[in-house]
């Protein structure tokens, strides 16, 4: 017992001596292990309680039209007998343009739908096609058309209709002569063409043509008017027809060759002038054994030696602005034609089809309005630099013909068209290698005679 006595008292005495320290004001002592205040518990800080974060905002962008479309009609071949060639180089055209133009802004501020119909080429059909996009598609107008028949046919049904048509590749000099409030024009006029043509023939030096033209109103006024003017330069001429889609060319082109002419000029335009040339060739009056000057759509240089593969030394007329007088919306639409179509150069009916509905649309984004009568007057009045020059309409209500002192054929047309003469001087050439032969104040090249 005695040593716990001793553990006991021992005890004490350190409890009384801790309790002496305390009561006179002594360090505090801290049992190891224990702290004599337990601390205050580690919490996480408390987030003032916040809004949501505001969502990230894209960049400030344009805003794009918006609301009911505005409906405008486009026409053009893109199936036979029509030029397809033709057609689809138009099509592509609009795509650019109507892409363009919904980018800017579009009509308006509102979108626009281009609604596009196949014509095939033939008149009857380009009439149904207008009622169609008039009365059913509810069109507040109408650009296009690559035939010169089909367009006389549209015509008379945009005028009954009081509808706008912008023409894009229609020749005939019967179009604008109307003097119809609703047509306007910006492809050449066939007689100017004709002019032109007669004037690089005389240059070769030839005194006898054939001209070989389709049974259409465009080939047979077109082929009228070549052979005054070159009775007129004491050229003589001999014309042979044939209707647009004509497969087989071997009866004519032997009676062709019965005149024996120095020159061929071919009128017949898309398919039907490959088919004629290549014939041609195989019979021996093609470009490599006499003087030929092919149908514009040898432009499309992939489909001329795909389908006309003995046509070196052709000659062609483009109609437009030549490379070397490209503006800056030239340059910019031949970009984007190359890059959607893979060709080299863009068609003068290409250009013409972009214009054309470039040219609407600004009219009536001008007028400020729909209405017809609002989108002619802002059309007479119109400015535009496009891929063909600066397009207008000098000859129009306030300056009719007899004031104007011209003929009615330039009632509502696009005076300042350029064109020019090129030949394909090596197998397989590109167009856009081709050089300019004619007139001398774009030549590039003296013309090679087979």
């Amino acid at each position: 017992m005695l040593p716990s006595r001793r553990l006991w008292m021992l005890v004490a005495l350190l409890t009384l001596v801790t309790l002496l320290l305390a009561a006179c004001g002594g360090a505090q002592v801290e049992t190891v292990g224990e702290p004599t205040q337990a601390p205050e518990p580690t919490v996480a800080p408390t987030e003032a309680p916040t809004k949501a974060p505001e969502p990230t905002k894209a960049p400030e962008q344009a805003e794009g039209p918006s609301g009911e479309p505005v409906k405008i009609g486009a026409v053009m071949p893109l199936s036979a007998p029509g030029s397809v060639t033709g057609g689809k180089a138009m099509q592509a055209a609009f795509e650019i343009a109507a892409e363009e133009i919904n980018a800017a802004g579009g009509v308006l501020g509102r979108p626009l739908e281009l609604i596009m119909e196949d014509t095939e080429g033939l008149p009857e059909r380009g009439a149904a096609v207008m009622e169609k996009l008039i009365s059913q598609d509810q069109v507040v107008a109408v650009v296009g058309e690559y035939h010169s028949s089909v367009g006389l046919a549209e015509m008379e049904v945009a005028h009954a209709n009081h509808i706008p048509i912008v023409f894009a590749e229609t020749w005939n000099d019967k179009i604008t002569a109307s003097r119809y409030p609703e047509v306007f024009r910006v492809a050449p006029l066939s007689s100017e063409v004709a002019k032109l043509d007669v004037e690089f023939i005389a240059s070769l030096g030839v005194k006898k043509v054939v001209i070989m033209t389709e049974n259409t109103d465009y080939g047979i006024p077109a082929a009228e008017k070549t052979t005054e003017k070159l009775t007129e330069k004491g050229i003589e001429a001999v014309t042979f027809s044939a209707d647009p889609g004509t497969q087989d060319f071997s009866a004519i082109i032997e009676r062709i060759k019965g005149e024996s002419p120095e020159l061929i000029l071919v009128l017949l335009t898309g398919e039907t002038s490959y088919n004629f040339e290549q014939q041609a060739a195989e019979a021996g009056i093609g470009p490599q054994d006499l003087i030929m000057i092919c149908n514009q759509v040898a432009a499309d240089s992939e489909s001329f030696w795909k389908n006309v593969p003995d046509g070196n030394l052709c000659f062609y007329r483009q109609v437009g602005l030549p490379p070397v007088l490209w503006t800056e919306k030239t340059k910019a639409f031949a970009k984007k034609y190359t890059e959607k179509t893979g060709e080299a150069v863009p068609p003068s009916y290409a250009m013409e089809a972009y214009d054309s509905l470039w040219v609407m649309v600004t009219a009536i984004n001008n007028a400020g309005s729909t209405d017809p009568d609002a989108i002619i007057e802002a059309l007479e009045n119109i400015e535009y630099d496009g891929a063909l020059g600066t397009i207008t309409f000098p000859v129009n209500s306030k300056n009719p013909p007899e004031k104007a002192g011209v003929e009615d054929k330039w009632w509502h047309q696009f005076p300042d068209f350029a064109a020019v003469f090129i030949q394909y001087q090596e197998q397989g050439q590109l167009s856009s290698e081709a050089p300019v032969v004619f007139p001398e104040k774009f030549k590039t090249a003296d013309p090679i005679l087979p």
